[in-house]
């Protein structure tokens, strides 16, 4: 009987085992993973998609939070860990790529907003001039640690330092998931809503 009970507790303990075994979810054929750990803490994918401009596909986007949100106030309203991961599936310029994250930020971002987080965007901005450009396949990662603040890498390799300001990690967030996002197909994708 406690052979029996011992065997039944170590399947059961595999079941579990394989059910956290993180799967990807795969965008125009990029890869992203269902979990992401930051600042040691477990996150979910909350969604993913591709961001095409007019016929072009750009980049395949993942969006990790610790727990699942289908709003922005929610995503925003999130004090804890978050990333962002893309996947770029074109070649491009630091120039373009750089040109196109500042103009969705300052698409979603107030007067008074972009006053107070205007060191960190030009802080922000700088860290294009730290690569030339991005080839097909090639990743960038971008976190918010609460200890540290936004740190973004590209394959691995970190930009420039951590931006502090959570206000700025979520301003970098509403390019995609603000008010005026950048591709509004991707906006509900990255919320939740299945393709």
């Amino acid at each position: 009987m406690k052979a029996r009970i011992t065997a039944l507790m170590t399947a059961a303990a595999l079941a579990l085992g394989s059910l956290s075994t993180a799967h990807a979810v795969e965008v125009q054929g990029a890869k992203l993973e269902d979990t992401a750990t930051v600042a040691g803490k477990n996150l979910v994918l909350n969604g993913a998609g591709a961001r095409i401009k007019a016929v072009f596909k750009i980049y395949a986007i993942g969006l990790y939070l610790t727990e699942k949100k289908t709003t922005t106030a929610d995503v925003l309203a999130l004090t804890g860990p978050k990333r962002f991961k893309i996947v770029f599936l074109r070649d491009l310029t630091s120039e373009e790529f750089g040109s196109a994250f500042l103009a969705g930020i300052n698409k979603n971002l107030e007067k008074d907003e972009k006053t107070k987080l205007v060191n960190q965007i030009t802080k922000f901005g700088d860290l294009f001039t730290e690569f030339e450009g991005v080839k097909k396949g090639e990743v960038i990662i971008g976190d918010y640690n609460p200890a540290t603040g936004t740190t973004i890498t590209l394959n691995g390799k970190q930009l420039g330092s951590p931006l502090p300001d959570i206000g700025f990690y979520n301003a970098i967030l509403r390019i995609w998931i603000g008010a005026n996002p950048a591709d509004n197909m991707l906006k509900p994708l990255l919320l939740g809503e299945k393709p």
